[in-house]
């Protein structure tokens, strides 16, 4: 079984720091400074750090196991550049290493009443719903800010992120610890955010890049003979889907029950409460066991309110929308690549529309 959904993007999704060093030469007073200087910092020590992957795949020191990622890794970048279209730059060709095993914390945060996330405004990337920190003492001071003030919160660890092709982003070590599946995957979502970002709208970026991730990662590994990796791969995306599905869904009611009630906040929060206890059953009893890779203890466990919520929706909006359009292009994912970021340019303000129209 892999890991779940959410943590397997989070490894591959974030943004925000990736603008860290554009962002501090745009704004040079207040915490909004001091917060752009820290991430422009630790930037910089992970870039000063780079080392030539193919050097250390020469290298007899280098582990064979560590060799074979790095492999994968060099493979599935060059794929992602010839065989989809993508704009891979410099970014991979380098590996880094950082002191942890987590590399930043992300924050998240809503209404309890309301299906509304806490945003933050950063240069070039917009307004988006969460926030990374490399300093883990402020992570956990912000979310208890927000928690005093009344927020979900929704506070986890993730082990990469990209620069959207400001920086020649190297492999790090946390990322290197996935399989080598993941890997591929984290390679080619990571450089469909170089090809293509839509500042504004994270959900629509995020939900793209899993789509060319999971999809390249399966054509990649096909592309080697090795139709077992990318079944595997395929029944990850299932899964993805699935639950990408059942939380669109949950949403869908939750914020029904709350404009049901615009004047009581007390029958939203009752609500809710009850939403949420009957999508713990339905997780439960029908969603794990149609699940193929993920385990079931992740629908007993699996963090139910508004701020985690929204967080998986960020990486599971429209997932069907994408593949409708990739089968009706006889499954030729670089043109259905290039067809998305065609239409998603013609309708900036709504691109899931876009990408529905395209394919109806």
């Amino acid at each position: 079984m892999s890991s779940p959904p959410l943590k397997r993007v989070m490894r591959k999704g974030l943004l925000l720091v990736a603008i860290v060093i554009v962002g501090a030469a745009l704004i040079a007073v207040g915490p909004t400074a001091c917060y752009l200087s820290r991430g422009a910092w630790e930037e910089a020590k992970i870039l000063s750090r780079r080392k030539p992957i193919p050097a250390m795949i020469a290298d007899p020191r280098t582990s064979p196991d560590v060799k074979a990622k790095l492999t994968v890794v060099e493979a599935a970048r060059r794929f992602a550049r010839d065989s989809l279209g993508l704009k891979t730059g410099e970014s991979f060709t380098t590996y880094s290493h950082v002191e942890h095993d987590t590399l930043v914390l992300v924050l998240s945060a809503a209404y309890q009443d309301r299906l509304a996330p806490y945003t933050w405004w950063f240069p070039v990337v917009g307004r988006v719903p969460y926030k990374g920190f490399f300093d883990f003492g402020a992570a956990r001071k912000a979310a208890s800010d927000l928690e005093s003030q009344g927020f979900d919160v929704y506070l986890r660890p993730s082990s990469a992120f990209s620069t959207l092709g400001f920086f020649n982003d190297p492999l790090l070590n946390t990322t290197l610890s996935a399989d080598s599946l993941e890997l591929a995957n984290t390679v080619i979502h990571e450089v469909t955010h170089n090809t293509y970002y839509a500042p504004g709208s994270v959900p629509f970026n995020e939900s793209f890049a899993s789509f060319v991730g999971a999809r390249g990662a399966a054509a990649f590994f096909r592309s080697r003979g090795d139709s077992l990796s990318a079944a595997l791969v395929d029944a990850r995306w299932a899964d993805d889907k699935l639950l990408g599905e059942f939380w669109s869904g949950l949403s869908h009611r939750l914020d029904s029950a709350f404009k049901a009630h615009p004047n009581d906040k007390a029958a939203r929060l009752a609500a809710r409460a009850e939403i949420y206890a009957a999508a713990r059953r339905t997780l439960v009893d029908s969603i794990a066991p149609r699940l193929a890779t993920i385990s079931p203890v992740y629908a007993q466990r699996v963090r139910l309110d508004n701020a985690a919520l929204l967080a998986r929706r960020i990486y599971g909006s429209g997932l069907d929308a994408f593949d409708l359009l990739w089968a009706r292009n006889n499954y030729d994912l670089r043109r259905t690549i290039r067809q998305i970021i065609a239409v998603a340019r013609r309708n900036r303000s709504d691109p899931f529309a876009a990408v529905r129209g395209a394919y109806r």
